[in-house]
């Protein structure tokens, strides 16, 4: 799930153009650009088999095959579009970041038409399609969705300090004295990315999920006070972490979690998935719950596909997009993968005792898009948010911090 960053030569652009050109637009082919790794492409391999299975007239193409490992993917793809040779769709987080890269510019189509035909819209919680539209278009079909507001925890450590599993902040704060003063790092993080997703949880904590909202939509002040307490409480919050932090993948601070060398760390739940790749069982050897104070809020982010503008195969290309957005589809790709369908009725039976759990509040929670994740911000903004917290990481001012917020608000959001 988290980003995937990697240089690109032009050669390797070269070769995919020529790939992609070499496969032309006669309709009997679809090409796809996915950014998965690991897991996650084994997974959509498998979901790829199933609708090769139902439509076997259909060629289907994956147009990253042929870039190599060391190739940043992305600046292929863009690289493509650049050059008028996309693919007929391609993966991208579904929200703002994506719509302002490539809606604006007209390169992917709305498809609301594909939303009305195959009844997307009483499946999917209806407070999910103003987040992933712009002025009432709909760019993406949502193949997946992850949670970011989840604070994981070891139980052993909280046991040993006689430590409740907190659900407001200040509780979150006082079980964090006790186990600093027990020798435990309260709060395990990694790199800057750890951080971002740090601040928008507790962003959300802080403000409850209808001013965070409004953070995004102009209707917050970034410079109000009850921004700055949640600034506050994020500086806080940093008092408790390892010091190493700067040097540590999320997969670093959540195995400080696991091995019980810390107590918490806040993460997507694809950390649920690496906890179990490491041999751990949910509540004995790990557990979860809301970051404190969001109980009730689903704070989400999702893998989606588009459909390019004017694209080669666009019959096929929407035969494609039907299936992923399919029970069928998300069926098979989540229930490999041990994430969660973006649809409400996949049936749990297929899923673990997490992901079950999280369907339900799927379903039923108040929903709040991610920043790092591309729901609600486009890049520019997010791009000067990281910029700002980059360097209140260094020095600790608050009041700067709080005026670059706002002054990216002004600059790249709704604040103008």
């Amino acid at each position: 799930m988290p980003k995937r960053t990697r240089y690109a030569p032009a050669l390797a652009v070269l070769i995919v153009m020529l790939m992609l050109s070499a496969c032309g637009g006669d309709g009997n082919k679809v090409e796809v650009f996915p950014f998965w790794t690991g897991k996650d492409a084994e997974s959509f391999d498998a979901m790829v088999e199933v609708f090769q299975e139902k439509n076997p007239s259909i060629q289907f193409v994956n147009a990253v095959t042929n870039i190599g490992p060391s190739v940043d993917a992305h600046f292929v793809l863009n690289t493509l579009i650049k050059a008028g040779e996309p693919p007929d769709s391609w993966q991208g987080y579904a929200g703002q970041a994506l719509i302002d890269e490539y809606a604006v510019n007209g390169q992917i189509v709305p498809l609301n038409d594909l939303y009305e035909s195959e009844g997307w819209l009483n499946v999917l919680p209806k407070n999910l399609i103003p987040l992933i539209s712009r002025d009432q278009n709909i760019y993406f079909v949502p193949v997946n969705v992850h949670r970011t507001n989840v604070l994981w925890y070891n139980p052993a450590v909280l046991d040993a300090n006689g430590i409740s599993v907190p659900t407001k902040m200040n509780d979150w704060f006082l079980a964090m004295d006790a186990i600093k003063a027990a020798g435990v790092t309260p709060l395990a993080i990694g790199d800057q990315e750890t951080k971002l997703l740090l601040l928008e949880t507790i962003l959300l904590s802080s403000l409850g999920p209808k001013k965070y909202n409004g953070l995004w939509n102009g209707s917050v002040n970034w410079s109000g006070e009850e921004v700055k307490t949640a600034l506050d409480n994020y500086q806080r919050l940093l008092s408790y972490t390892n010091s190493d932090s700067d040097s540590l993948s999320w997969q670093d601070a959540t195995e400080l979690v696991a091995n019980g060398n810390a107590a918490f760390t806040v993460m997507g739940d694809w950390a649920h998935i690496y906890f179990r790749e490491r041999g751990k069982a949910l509540t004995d050897d790990y557990n979860w719950t809301s970051v404190p104070g969001t109980d009730g809020v689903f704070q989400f982010s999702s893998d989606s596909f588009v459909l390019a503008d004017n694209a080669l195969n666009d019959d096929s290309a929407r035969t494609w997009l039907k299936f992923i957005g399919s029970k069928e589809g998300q069926e098979t790709f989540n229930s490999s993968a041990g994430s969660m369908c973006a649809r409400t009725d996949c049936a749990p039976a297929l899923f673990d005792e997490y992901v079950q759990v999280s369907m339900s509040h799927w379903s039923s929670d108040v929903l709040a898009g991610s920043l790092t994740y591309g729901v609600v911000a486009n890049n520019s903004w997010r791009s000067e948010i990281e910029a700002a917290l980059a360097i209140f990481l260094q020095d600790g001012e608050m009041d700067a911090f709080q005026s670059a917020l706002a002054a990216a608000c002004r600059k790249s959001g709704p604040c103008g």
